[in-house]
């Protein structure tokens, strides 16, 4: 398991998060939340989203990231394939 109270260390520090697909999240780490105990959000200023290719899909003056290992995702809403 990554040791994701390194990212404390970070702030004020200009990271990047790599996903799977290619796309990326690049920031200045502005805080960790909780204070204190595994880090569950970090909150990035002056942040980009950038797609596979390097293009940037979107910019933020400030957004929140799960900076954790996603583990499942599920439908809560919405068109069931078992409905019916």
């Amino acid at each position: 398991m990554p040791d994701y109270g390194k990212l404390r260390d970070m702030i004020s520090h200009r990271v990047t998060f790599d996903f799977d697909t290619g796309a990326r999240v690049v920031g200045y780490i502005a805080a960790c939340k909780p204070p204190t105990g595994t880090v569950q959000v970090v909150v990035l200023s002056r942040a980009d989203i950038l797609d596979g290719d390097g293009k940037v899909l979107e910019h933020h003056d400030q957004f929140s990231l799960v900076p954790n290992l996603l583990v499942a995702y599920r439908l809560n809403e919405g068109p069931s394939a078992s409905a019916g």
